[in-house]
């Protein structure tokens, strides 16, 4: 019997996908982990904003018939999401810009 995922480990294929760190490559590991935690706090943020205009929005359409606070509610829904692709994708444009400068 012949098993095709013999060798490696879950780190082989997210390894192969996660971003290189680019120009930033000679940080040291508590400079990446501040960044990471930094990135990870700002898309808590976003989301955070994102429910509170999911909140906003529902609250505004049903209960107060105010279509003010329920388009200031998808205002922030759209930000807020917006906010979370920007900063998930940093990394892998960092190094896309990187590379095509390199």
């Amino acid at each position: 019997m012949l098993f095709a995922a013999e060798k490696g480990d879950i780190t082989t294929i997210i390894g192969g996908i996660a971003p290189d760190w680019g120009p930033f490559g000679s940080l040291g590991n508590e400079a990446k982990v501040m960044i990471e935690v930094v990135m990870a706090v700002a898309i808590l943020l976003c989301l955070g904003i994102a429910i509170w205009g999911a909140a906003k929005q529902r609250i505004g359409a049903t209960a107060l018939r105010d279509t003010f606070s329920a388009e200031q509610g998808k205002g922030l829904i759209i930000a807020g999401l917006t906010g979370v692709f920007i900063i998930g994708s940093l990394g892998t444009l960092f190094t896309i810009v990187y590379g095509m400068a390199v």
